[in-house]
């Protein structure tokens, strides 16, 4: 043989080689990322040839399934629209699912291990029963209550969020999110529409598809001030403790001054710490916040939940909705010594402070429940495809930033807040409120936003409902008392009295 096949030999057998070495890697390590690859249409067909379990609350479908005659057997429907739609998401044809039709795909499709000895069963009886069903934690008439109240507030304000929590056990009572999306046309079996809504949705500059509860931060304003009040407490103040004030303050090194949002709040030297709380005193909190120090403040921010980059809300012991991670910002100078302007900014909720709404929830949350914040979760209960019981949230404490009696001082003081104070409109007949409004500056020009965080006791004195409403670019001042007014619906719900 001469030399120029003798080359050509040796390069057919190495292409062979390497054609051999990926067929194995294909078979042997990529298997199983082609076979469940959003993009592989066998498996698609393959899904849709059984039922998809149902999402559920409170024996209610919102998630199910429609029979069809095409080549996918079963259309996904929806059929209370846009009210659950940034729970549950949807389980489009040919991409990814979002929301809890993704956290729980696995076991809606009846794929996972957890429907094994189904599986077995199916394979001898020769029955295909389908995925598992997923029933939520959500409270139908708080849920429905919070999305009428959120996209028909009486201010105008065309964005806002909401989301309440059973304070003892951490149990999502209603998350809405506005603007929001109607999940039908998006899993239509006519991928070209679907496709097409998902492309129009995709681009509205007010972003219907975020849901702006777990997945948008914003300033907080003064409910902030909850956080930098149990700073103070922790460190020895009480309630009745009295701490400088008056009508400006302009912090170390700032030529901006602090003011009130009305002149007749605070305008003394003096203030204690409850009344400073109740009646929003932006001076009193400023100079507390520098007298704390940033360290302190940013502590327990911290303690509480702020800068935590991995909670998610849906099943606890599997996945979620992820939550963005709420931050205070460094308030520090570029040599790293603490910016006493930015501290005292901070200290109101301004400067580089934000927030999500399901913070806010869990702050009034852990305020309620004596200190110690349960995990939030959307997932109750999973059902096998008969019914039968497979998983039962049991609550789990996620942190204790605070210890009673802390708490209880709070509590008081989040209740002058509402008896005596800036959120009276969230007050509810037979219930004890206590809340922190909020009204936040967010950019030059715009609209503040509106903040509410708060909860309540029945007659009983047991934790019914702990709530955030937060509310983008309110036209007209005095944003937070719309948020307040909300919030005490929402809850007045949750506690079994009713809708709005």
């Amino acid at each position: 043989m001469n030399a120029p096949l003798r080359k050509a030999g040796v390069v057919i057998l190495v292409l062979f080689g390497l054609l051999f070495a990926n067929l194995n890697w294909v078979q042997g390590y990529k298997a199983d990322d082609y076979r469940t690859s959003d993009y592989n249409g066998r498996v698609r067909v393959a899904e849709y040839q059984v039922p998809r379990g149902v999402i559920e609350v409170g024996g209610q479908g919102l998630a199910i399934n429609k029979a069809t005659e095409g080549t996918l057997k079963f259309l996904r429907v929806y059929p209370e629209k846009k009210l659950y739609a940034p729970i549950i998401g949807y389980k489009p044809v040919n991409i990814a699912e979002v929301g809890i039709e993704r956290s729980e795909n696995e076991f809606l499709s009846g794929a996972s291990d957890k429907l094994f000895a189904d599986r077995v069963s199916a394979m001898f009886t020769g029955d295909n029963a389908g995925g598992g069903n997923v029933v939520l934690s959500v409270k139908p008439k708080a849920q429905e209550t919070a999305y009428k109240q959120v996209t028909n507030n009486e201010r105008g304000a065309k964005k806002g969020s909401a989301v309440a929590i059973d304070p003892s056990t951490g149990a999502v009572q209603a998350m809405v999110s506005f603007p929001t999306f109607d999940p039908n046309p998006l899993v239509s079996h006519d991928t070209e529409a679907a496709a097409a809504e998902y492309k129009k949705l995709n681009e509205d500059k007010d972003k219907p598809l975020l849901n702006r509860a777990l997945s948008e931060t914003y300033p907080p304003g003064s409910t902030f001030k909850v956080l930098v009040s149990a700073a103070a407490l922790q460190e020895g103040y009480e309630k009745s403790t009295e701490i400088p004030a008056g009508s400006t303050y302009t912090a170390p090194g700032s030529g901006a001054p602090i003011k009130n949002s009305e002149a007749e709040t605070c305008p003394g030297s003096k203030v204690t710490l409850e009344e400073a709380l109740t009646d929003s005193c932006n001076t009193g909190f400023a100079q507390l916040g520098v007298e704390l120090g940033r360290d302190k403040v940013m502590k327990t921010a911290q303690a509480w939940g702020f800068e935590q980059e991995d909670l998610t809300v849906g099943n606890l012991e599997g996945p979620g909705l992820p939550v963005a991670a709420s931050h205070t910002g460094a308030m520090a100078n570029p040599d790293g010594s603490t910016d006493q302007a930015a501290l005292a900014q901070s200290s109101i909720g301004q400067k580089d402070v934000r927030m999500t709404t399901m913070q806010g929830a869990l702050m009034a949350a852990t305020v309620a429940n004596g200190g110690r914040q349960m995990r939030p979760y959307l997932v109750q209960q999973l059902l096998s495809p008969d019914r039968r019981p497979i998983y039962n949230a049991s609550p789990q404490t996620l942190r204790t930033p605070i210890d009673g009696d802390v708490a209880s001082d709070l509590k008081d003081m989040m209740v002058s807040v509402v008896e005596n104070g800036t959120g009276k409109a969230a007050q509810i007949d037979g219930f004890q409120v206590g809340g922190k409004t909020g009204t936040a500056q967010n950019a030059v020009g715009a609209d503040d936003h509106g903040w509410f965080i708060g909860f309540a006791f029945n007659d009983k004195g047991e934790a019914v409902s702990a709530v955030c409403v937060m509310l983008e670019n309110v036209p007209g001042g005095h944003a937070s008392a719309e948020a307040a007014r909300i919030a005490g619906l929402i809850m007045k719900a949750a506690a079994g009295r009713g809708g709005d």
